[in-house]
Order: structure tokens, then sequence, then C-alpha cells
């Protein structure tokens, strides 16, 4: 056997830790919302079982049937690929031992080696041993398996079937470290399609499964009799070994034809079960097989439940009753129309039973009952509106090896289950619900909180999007998704300044109107009229009053829609572009370019004008982020760390303490009249998240140890309305928040660092929200590399409550300041002539 060094990273309570600065927990979308590709019980402690995902990590179940995360403490900036589970394991002889291999991708993408990690608590702490190849939990093939597995007779053997022609690999420490098995040669050379230009199907799929025999003899300590499966079409893709991994053959007298997908031991008849699809899933699948291996005399039977033209499908998920040996149930891989099918067999697999039928075309008899009550919407928006009530991509099936009523199986949405499984062989009527309680696997593209509006809206991908209205709901699963329109993903979203009830949202779909408007703070929505079924995906800027929507489209360049008009190209903008609105001045936009141009429109986003040089050193815009309650404020992450602006963006001051930012956000701070500032970007702790409530003087680790996966890939949203509160919205583990303390002494003085000349060429624009009034002059830049930039563009523009510090109740509040709100505690009265003016129940101004 071929040995390789490993590097081992202890993750245990008697480590050091970062100290958290906040306890995150996941807001409450409930359902699931993703693909779980395998669920394993544990043979013999009640109550042990784990569901891996592609895209969110391992989940350990609860007694309720609730589900805890339990693999974010490992999935650092660094490591995000440890949300990718490719396969889960259980110790037979010790149900406090969980074992996964871990990695996202196979291809170039990735740039990270993948492993496998070990816990010997169920997961409350992880040790992990790096791999030399890569680990696909997000690759074709991944509801195969599971290509993990424990010898049941002796904890410390552990064997691994590799994607990518790496074949068979063995650990014999407990999965200390591994190395390749080189007698064993097969390596599921199947791929997809090798002519992938997008380098995500051109892979080898890899090996399938490791079953072991718990029925066969004993040799020097190890289970002698192991089955491993390729990703082989062909008769030799079911492998044995009869001496512990020795030797190895192909199954005598196996199917041809179709791609093993799973493959389990009822030792009681010592025999296989395994089910075949044309292929390896999870999206595809339109013939297949299901069989029947005497391990005895060795002898296969076909066992699938239909043939002719009813089988239009392949299968996936298999589930034998542990309890009741020649009791399985099965299920279509992928049938998408008219829905799913499971089957159930009292007799291994002579007989079978549907769990619904044809009562004369189109009417069907439902042999069950699927509700939905801990996530409503999986009702209101999939099982009501999908011929596909049952789900789809089930790769997954179990029944509980302790309990024959108590069943799991998984699709691309959700989790189904249920506790009356028995009842099929008797009423034929099962009780199917959702099960997915604490799995929160959508990847959040876009997120706002409103100040006095909603107080947390979610654009999310594969279920369109979520509306919380205030914090009081984040608990509570919502009733229904984003709907009317209804589109698979919605990638953005934003509300107006002046009128947070107002919302738009933007799709990443086709053959549909890709903007959705709401009035009411995303409870409702309308499809916007002015666009065409062509243009879609990209981020969304709506004015802030509501009359003009800015959309930087994925495939149609920067548009424009004024008044719920047609969508009209931006010229002055490159494709692709960062946009935002002033919250407060109707008439101003702001973009930057991935080259680190800076522009802004004072004519609501019909024109845009550069700002040469205002980003100083920065080669790219990331985010821009304008101030919610005061006009001409704003925040522009680059490569280089977060700008601020408190002039409309004429010119710039750059923050110190963080570096290479993405995502930024504002939320009102826990000192009255303070905002918070969140940035992802390297400071003293490395890639994480960090807030600052003196604009970057100080600035505070808010992550701690909570994972968040890749930092470049999520979103981050100070609320709006509640003090010290902020969201994450991950690529795979939901929407996360805490309730943050960020102190810090008075902001720094800021001067301007963008070496920017300007001369005034025009006469002054002054444009007029129904909130403020603010006169810009537009100029012709002109760049000086070797002069210090100043601005001569005139501009008024209400001064930012970080920017001095908190004003005193015996003081009076100055023009353009902060006057009143909820939580407010500074003067209420203005200096001459000018008077408090209510902008919403959060915060007034002296106008």
């Amino acid at each position: 056997m071929k040995s390789f060094s490993v590097i081992q990273l202890l993750l245990a309570a008697a480590a050091a830790p970062v100290k958290a600065a906040a306890s995150w927990k996941n807001v409450n979308i409930g359902g699931g919302g993703g693909f779980v590709p395998g669920i394993v019980f544990h043979p013999t402690a009640k109550g042990v079982a784990y569901a891996r995902t592609d895209i969110g990590g391992l989940y350990r179940l609860n007694s309720d049937d609730s589900w805890t995360a339990v693999t974010d403490s490992i999935t650092t900036d660094a490591k995000w690929g440890n949300w990718g589970i490719d396969a889960v394991a259980l110790d037979p002889q010790d149900p406090n031992k969980v074992y996964a291999a871990t990695g996202m991708y196979t291809n170039s993408w990735d740039p990270n080696n993948g492993a496998i990690i070990r816990s010997s608590d169920k997961g409350n702490t992880w040790s992990i041993t790096e791999l030399p190849f890569k680990v696909g939990g997000n690759m074709p093939g991944r509801g195969m398996g599971e290509r993990l597995a424990v010898d049941p007779k002796n904890s410390k053997i552990i064997y691994f079937g590799a994607r990518s022609g790496n074949g068979l690999y063995k650990s014999t420490d407990g999965g200390v470290t591994f190395s390749k098995v080189s007698s064993f040669t097969a390596v599921g050379d199947y791929i997809v399609d090798p002519t992938d230009a997008n380098d995500y199907n051109n892979d080898k799929q890899g090996l399938a499964f490791v079953t072991f025999d718990s029925t066969s003899a004993t040799i020097n300590g190890a289970t002698s009799r192991i089955f491993v499966g390729s990703a082989t079409n062909t008769t030799s893709s079911v492998w044995v070994s009869n001496d512990a991994g020795a030797t190895w053959s192909a199954v005598a007298g196996q199917p041809g034809t179709y791609f093993p997908h799973k493959c389990k031991l009822q030792p009681t008849e010592k025999a296989l079960y395994l089910t075949y699809s044309d292929g390896t899933g999870p999206y595809d699948g339109t013939a297949g097989g299901v069989y029947r291996y005497d391990i005895t005399n060795g002898t296969w039977k076909n066992i699938t439940p239909v043939s002719g033209s009813d089988l239009y499908y392949g299968f996936g998920g298999l589930g034998l009753d542990m309890q009741k040996p020649g009791t399985l149930v099965v299920a279509s891989l992928n049938s998408w129309w008219p829905d799913a099918q499971i089957f159930r067999s009292t007799d291994s697999g002579a007989t079978w039973s549907p769990i619904w039928d044809w009562a004369g075309y189109p009417d069907m008899n439902w042999y069950y009952g699927l509700t939905s009550p801990n996530a409503p919407w999986v009702e209101t928006g999939f099982i009501s509106q999908d011929s596909k009530r049952l789900g789809w991509m089930i790769e997954t099936l179990e029944i509980n090896p302790l309990d024959s009523d108590h069943w799991l199986y998984a699709t691309g949405l959700t989790v189904y289950g249920g506790h009356d499984l028995t009842k099929w062989d008797t009423v034929h009527n099962v009780s199917i619900q959702s099960l997915a309680v604490g799995i929160e696997e959508m990847a959040v593209l876009g997120l706002a909180s409103a100040p006095g509006g909603s107080e947390l809206l979610a654009a999310v991908g594969d279920d369109c999007g979520f509306t919380f209205k205030t914090s009081a709901d984040l608990g509570t699963s919502p009733k229904t998704p984003w709907m009317n329109p209804i589109w698979a993903s919605s990638v953005d979203v934003d509300y107006a300044g002046n009128k947070p009830a107002n919302v738009v949202r933007i799709g990443s779909g086709s053959g549909s109107p890709q903007v959705a408007i709401s009035s009411d703070g995303g409870a409702s929505w309308n499809a916007h009229s002015g666009t065409d079924t062509s243009k879609t995906s990209g981020t969304v800027a709506i004015s802030a009053d509501a009359d003009t929507i800015v959309w930087s489209s994925g495939n149609a360049g920067v548009l424009r829609s004024s008044n719920q008009g047609t969508f009209t190209a931006v010229a002055s903008l490159p494709s692709g572009a960062v946009i935002a609105s002033d919250k407060r001045n109707n008439t101003v936009f702001y973009a930057g370019s991935t080259t680190s141009t800076f522009y802004r429109s004072v004519d609501t986003g019909a024109t845009f004008t550069s700002v040469s040089g205002a980003l100083g050193s920065a080669k790219s815009v990331r985010d821009i982020v304008a101030h919610p309650t005061t006009a001409g404020e704003l925040y522009v992450s680059t490569d280089v760390g977060v700008f601020r602006s408190t002039d409309f963006g004429a010119s710039f001051s750059q923050l110190s303490g963080v570096s290479n930012t993405q995502s930024i956000s504002l939320g009102v701070g826990s000192v009255a009249g303070k905002w918070n500032l969140y940035a992802f970007g390297t400071g003293a702790n490395g890639n994480k998240l960090y807030a600052t409530a003196d604009n970057g003087a100080s600035w505070i680790d808010v992550q701690g140890s909570q994972g968040f996966g890749a930092i470049s890939a999520n979103k981050v949203v100070g609320s709006g309305n509640v003090p010290g509160q902020v969201y994450v919205g991950t690529n795979g583990r939901g929407v996360l928040y805490a309730q943050v303390d960020v102190s810090g002494g008075s902001p720094p003085v800021t001067t301007t660092s963008s070496v920017v000349k300007t001369s005034s060429t025009a006469a002054p624009v002054t444009s007029t929200s129904s909130k403020a009034t603010t006169t810009l002059v537009t100029s012709t830049v002109k760049t000086s590399s070797s002069v210090k930039i100043t601005s001569t563009s005139s501009v008024k523009t209400s001064s930012s409550t970080t920017s001095a510090a908190a004003p005193t109740g015996t003081n009076l509040a100055q023009r353009w300041a902060q006057c009143g709100g909820i939580g407010y505690t500074g003067p209420t009265v203005c200096v001459a002539p000018f008077t408090c003016q209510k902008q919403n129940d959060w915060y007034s101004q002296c106008l």
C-alpha cells in the first residue's frame, strides 16, 4: 500500500479558540431548502443519525425530529469545502464516533484538497486528516454511497472510495492516516461529459460505495468480505474481497448497463440489495433497476418494481427494515412527471406496492397524506404548486433500524419522513411530513433590512426568497416564499430608503420577466412589466423614493426603468457594475467597476460620471453601501479595504484596520445615533467578519468561532431596526444572525485621500427628494498623480451621527442632524430656523 503524509488539525474543547463576540443562530426559514444526498442511522444506538448535505455541512438528528449542524466550526474561509459532505460513516461499535469525507469540488474551481474528518463526541469537536486529492461533495454522483465505511468488527479500519480515478483508500488507525489500497484497481472511470468547458462534468466519478458483510468471517481481526461499487455501467461495477482487502475481483453474474447507486446488507437474509440508474445523479435517470444478491449462493435476482413503459426512471433511495427481514422500500431517483414514486415490498422484492397509482388519468390515488407544518412555505410554494409532491433527486431513503415505523427520505428541497410506515402494509396509507427543522441549507444571494420596513428580506437560490416582517418573526418559518412571480432563484433585493415598503427583487431564470416589485414590504409581489423575458440575474438598486430602478443585469449590461417603464440601457456604466442608490436623496445612484472606477449619477441613474482616482490603489470594487439615514454618506468595499465618503462620492477616505474586503453593510448600533459598519475582510484575526462603530478606529471580530465558509461568497446586512443585530447570508447554511456589542471611541478625523482635482464646467443641478434637498455640481474630473485631491463640488448633506460624538439631550440639534426616532436619546429641538421632521419611525432629521 502506498502511504502519504497527513496534516492533522485537532479542534477540541481543550484548544484555545478565538473568543466569540456573538452567539450565532439560524433565521428559521425551515424546511431544509437544499439537496440532502445521504442519511445514515447507527445500527444499534437509538436515535443516532446524521444527514449530509452537498453545500451545507453535516447535521445530527435530535430526539424531537429536529437537526443540529455540527460542522460549522471547521468551515472557515480557508476550509470552506468542509461544508461539502461526500460521504458519512458511523462506527457500529461506538455510537459517539462519526466520520465524513469533506470537500466541495474536484475541479479547478476548488484550490483545496479534501479531508476525512472524525469525531468521538457526535460531532461536537473534530479532528481532520487532509487527503492528497480533492473530494466532491457538490459534484455529480454525490448521491451515490456511502463511499466511507467503518469495519463493523474493527473500529480502527476505515475504507474510503475516492473520486477522480484515485481509487480505494484504507485507514488502520481509526482515520488518523490513510493509504491507497494498491490491490484494488477499479477507479470508476465514468465521465458525464468529457468535453465540458465549464470543468464540472469532465471528471471521473470514482467509487460509489463501500459495504462490509458483517456476517462474514474475521481474518486477522478484520471483516473478511467487503463490497465496493464503482461508477461504471458494465459487468465489473461491483467488486468483492473475501480476504479482508488483500485481493479483489468483480462479483460474478452482476447486471450491466446501469450504474450502482446504493448497496445495503440485510444480515439476516445474508443478502445485498442494490439500486441502479442509467445516470450517476442527482439530476438524471431515465431507466434503472433494483437487484438482490444472495451472498451464500452467489446469485443475482432482478426485483425491479416496474417494467416496460412504466420504467421511465432510475432508482436511488433504498431502505431496509432491519426489524423485519425481507421488508424494504425503494424510490425513483428522478421521475420528473407526474411525481416521484416509492415502492414497498415485504417479501424481499417478489411483489411491490406503490405509494400512488392512477385512478384513471389524470386522477391519482394517493396512499399517503403529505403536510409541512414545520415549514408552511414548502406546502404553499411547492407541494401545492407542482405535480411533484413527493419530490425529486431521491438518493437517500432510510428506515430506522430500531423502529420499523420511523423512516426518512430526502429530496432536492427538503427531508420528508414519518412515524407510521408499517401502516403501508395494513391500511396502505402513511403520513408524511417535512422533517427538516434545523436544516438550513439555502444559498443566500441577497439580503436587505429596511429601517422602518421589513426586518429581513432574503433572496435565495432554488427557493426564491422570504420576508420576515419583524425581528420577532425570525424564529418562525414563513407561511409562503416569494410568489407571484415565484422563480427558482432570486439573486438580489433592495428597498427604497424614503419609502421602505417599496421593494424590488430580481431572478436568475429565463422565459419570464425577472424583476418583481412590492409595495407592502415584500408581503406580496407583482411582476415588473418593463422588462422582457431574456434579461436575467445580476444586482439591483431602487431609488430613495421608489420611482427608479437600476439593474446591473447578468446578460444585458446595466439597465434603468423609471416609473415602471421599459428598462433601457445605461450606456455610461460597464457591464457587471456594482450599483447602489442613495437611501435619502432620490436622484443619486452610485456604481463601481471591477477595475476600481467609481461612478455617481445625479439624474436618477440616467447617466453616470466617473470620479477618477477616488479609490486610491484599489483595483476592484466589491460592494457599495449607502447610509440608511444620511444622504451622501456611503462606503465602498474594495480589494484594499473600505473607503468612506460623506459628500456623495466626490471624495473618499480609506478606513484602516481591514483590507481585501468583500460584502459590507451598515446597521443600527447599540449606542443611540450610531451605526455599525460590518465588513467581511482581512483583519487582525484573519479573513472573517469584523465590525466597527467608529469608522475604523477600532474593529471587533464579531464572527468568533462561527464558520461562514468562504467570505467572498457571503452577504452581510446590519439590521435597520434592531440595535446591534446583524445577519450573514451564507452559501449553503442559510441566514445566521446575532446580537453584537460593537464598542469604540470617537470616530477618527477623516482626510481626503483621493487623487482628484475637479473643475466645475456645468451649472448646478438641484435634485429634490420628498425627504431632503441636495445640491450637486456636475464636474469634469481631471486626475493628477502629484497633487492631493480636493473637491470643488458644492455638496450639502446631512452630517452622519457616526462622524461626531453623540449629542446630549441638552443641546440643540444642528441642521441635517438626527433629532428623533425610536431609541434615540439626543436633542429633539433643532437650531432655528430648522424643524425636526420625521423620516421614519427610527429617524427624524433637522430640515
